[in-house]
This record gives structure tokens, sequence and C-alpha cells, in this order.
């Protein structure tokens, strides 16, 4: 992935919504709509079509670093060589994620396609709900669910069903200057009313300009940010089923107040609402910024030539609001597998997605090429532990996905980052904001929009 906002929100590949809004259209033209399955009911892996140990596949990729070996290929190498009779044809699918996402609706609907695909991590309510993916869950048991890290199961269910199985994962994390703490006998911040103290010590004394930097332009990324914010405080934004909004309420309130509130009192930037990864990146990366909010790629960024913090910046899980349990949550970006319906080898399909999901894939992934591992006992070993400073703490985080679980997730993204924004940006108020944004999703879980 490029350090850009597409890379970011892909591992979290970020949507541009106004492109999902038409690629859905254009899916519920060409597929009937469904609800893409049932109950929870888990049958055998034997009960899927084809051979589970032998034939062939095609696995639909996109690049996942852009420098070095390429992970893809080296993980073909070593699934073939515990699979012999199982022969896997890579092909690799467009960085951007509208361009992959329409040519994968456009295959799929179409009856072809890949046997397996690597998808956004926000896709399964959007392709379950149209008959683009297989439920997983209906032939995968609750026990290798059950492997995974907290909160990225729950982000690829829709209606009861799983339709991803988690690969790889991205997610936000608080990055600080440890020089400047150490300096001023402060401990990193696990509260956000400590990272507001810190941040006015450290400004008050002009060895910074600003406290925190985030994102809060008009975009996903601030869809995922409020959604750390607003789960910090207790709120939610549908309900279980998720057919009905539940933003309308004190804690959603409360997260966007805050937010509001880093602007107001100088904390952040006035331009905070133009602000996306690079931004942010760039003003933490200049010295200017005693802490930032950005994905796993920012740490490697903050020591790259040219930075002015370089030895000098440490991570550490997201911050909370004072009285609630810590860590914070982070929001998950990140990466699924998911099985195309028209696969003949769905049996194979389900070999090869347990094989990558399962701890010798995944500590390659975590040890040889720095991508948070999605399996929890990968996470906490103690090799992925001493890769790096981020992948160090990742098993101490506590992840939150975006409210994605159903097909009109780009209509309820926009709802939240178009309030976002415009109170960071002065023209709205948080309140006031609320109860538009919480009108627009209710309208768009309608079918309105």
């Amino acid at each position: 992935m490029s350090k850009n906002i597409t890379r970011a929100l892909g591992r979290g590949r970020i949507m541009k919504v106004a492109a999902i809004a038409t690629a859905i259209a254009t899916v519920g033209v060409l597929s009937a709509c469904s609800s893409g399955g049932g109950g929870a009911t888990s049958t055998s892996t034997s009960a899927a079509s084809g051979n589970a140990t032998k034939g062939s596949i095609t696995w639909w990729a996109s690049p996942i670093t852009t420098s070095g070996a390429d992970p893809r290929t080296v993980l073909i190498s070593a699934f073939e060589k515990a699979y012999p009779n199982i022969k896997v044809k890579l092909v690799s699918a467009p960085n951007n994620t509208d361009t992959n996402r329409a040519t994968l609706t456009t295959q799929i609907s179409g009856g072809g396609g890949p046997d397996v695909y690597m998808g956004d991590v926000i896709w399964p309510a959007q392709f379950g709900a149209h008959q683009l993916a297989v439920p997983l869950s209906k032939y995968l048991p609750k026990s290798y669910w059950d492997g995974f890290a907290s909160g990225l199961v729950d982000g690829a269910t829709y209606k009861g069903q799983v339709y991803g199985a988690p690969f790889f994962e991205d997610q936000g994390f608080l990055y600080y200057r440890k020089d400047l703490l150490q300096e001023n006998n402060l401990k990193v911040p696990t509260t956000w009313e400590e990272l507001v103290q810190d941040s006015k010590t450290v400004q008050g004394k002009g060895e910074v300009k600003y406290g925190y930097v985030f994102q809060g332009d008009n975009y996903e990324g601030a869809t995922c940010n409020f959604m750390e914010f607003l789960s910090d405080a207790g709120g939610t934004v549908l309900n279980k089923n998720q057919t009905k909004s539940t933003l309308d309420s004190p804690a959603a309130t409360k997260a966007l107040t805050f937010m509001q509130s880093l602007v107001k009192d100088g904390i952040s930037p006035q331009a905070e609402s133009t602000f996306q990864e690079t931004q942010s990146m760039n003003t933490f990366a200049a010295g200017q910024s005693l802490f930032l909010r950005n994905w796993d790629y920012a740490y490697s960024n903050s020591q790259a030539s040219g930075s002015a913090v370089v030895g000098k910046v440490g991570v550490a899980p997201m911050p909370t609001f004072q009285g609630q349990p810590t860590p914070g949550y982070s929001n998950i970006g990140g990466w699924n597998l998911y099985v195309n319906p028209h696969s003949k080898n769905v049996a194979a399909d389900l070999t090869f997605i347990k094989w990558m999901t399962g701890k010798d894939a995944q500590t390659t992934l975590a040890t040889q090429f720095s991508e948070i591992p999605t399996n929890a006992a990968v996470r906490s070993s103690s090799a992925v532990k001493n890769a790096n400073p981020v992948l160090a703490i990742v098993s101490k985080t506590k992840l939150v996905p975006r409210p994605a679980q159903t097909p009109n997730y780009p209509q309820v993204s926009k709802a939240i980052y178009t309030a976002v924004n415009g109170v960071l940006s002065g023209s709205a108020q948080p309140a006031d904001a609320i109860k538009t944004a919480n009108s627009s999703i209710t309208s768009a879980l309608g079918g309105g929009l």
C-alpha cells in the first residue's frame, strides 16, 4: 500500500463514498437483492463443494507492499508446500479500492470472477446483501472465528453470518514525543483528559505548536476518528440488528463536543477540518505536535529521512475518557478474504483461507512484512511483539469496527463525517450535527438518500 489516504484506510484502503454509492446502485441492477443469509448455523467444511486438499484456486489480491519481496507470492509458495495438490494462481487486483470493488462487482454479478478475493473490511454487508460473497460461517465453526482478535469478526458479520475472514488489519494508534514527555516528567496519557493537560503543559512552554493532530476532513477518515471517541463515550451508531440509528445520544454529543473543544482550545489546529492522514503525519513529523492519531505506517514514516522526530517517537494504545476502562478504542481498517459464490471448489478455498489466517501465514505477515496479524495468538507471540514498536503493543489494544454491517454503509458514513467536519469547521454545533446525522442515517436505513 502506498502511504496515502487510500493506503491508510484499507490496511484501510479507503473507499471514496460517492463512488461506492454509485457502485452499490450498479450492484442492485446487476444482481438480485437478498438478505445475505439467515441464522449463524454452521455446517461442516466437508459440505462445501469441491475437494479440500486438491484442485486450483484463483486468488484476487491487491499488492500489499510496494517494495521488497511480494508477500502474496511468499505466502502462496508456503501454502503450496503445505498443500502440494492445491495450486494457487495470483491475479493482481487494482490498488485503487473503488476500481477494485467495481471490477469485482461486475465480474461476480456476471457469473465469473476469482475464487477467493481480498477485500476491504467494510465490504461484508454490501457484498453479502447482493450475493457477491459466500457466508463463510456456514462452513467454518465458531472455534475458528474465536481465534481472531476481538472486534474483527463483528466487523465482518452481516445478518448473523460472517462473510469475510480477517486477513491483516490496521487500526488507530497514539504516537507521542517520548523526549518531550520525559523532559516534562509526564507519563503517556491513557485518558483524553490527560492528553489535553499534557498538551497544554508542553504547548505552554513553546516546545510544540499543537498538542494533538488527527483526521477531520470531510471524508471517511473522520468517521474512523469519530468512532473511536464515540465508543470511548459508550455510544453506538446502529442497534444490534443494524436496522435503526442509535446515534442521537448523550454519548455521541459528548464525543463530538470533545472533538470540537480540541480545536476551540488550540490543542488541535484550526485547520483540523482539512486534515487527512498526510497533513496530520506531516505536522507531527515536522516536530509541531506532541501527539498524533494515525495508522500503523505512521511510526516508520516518523523515522524516515527528513523527519524532525527520528528517535523521539513512541507508540501507545488510544486513550479513553476518564472513568472508562483503558485503553480506548482503535478503529479497524484492513483486509478480509472472501469467497466468490460462483467458485467450483469452495472446499479448497476454505483450506486456503484457514491457512492464510493461521499461525504460519500470520507470523510471516507480521515478522517479515510488518502487517498487523488478525490471529489473536500470533498477535501476542514474542516473535511478533519483538518485530517493531507498533506490533509490540497491538495485542494490548481494543478494537471497534465502523458501522458497516449494513449495505447502506456509504450513506451512514457520509452522515457521520459530514457532521464531524461541520463541527470542526465551525459551521455546526455538536448536538444539532448529531441530530442531522441521525436523521440522515435513519433515512439511509429506510432506503432513502
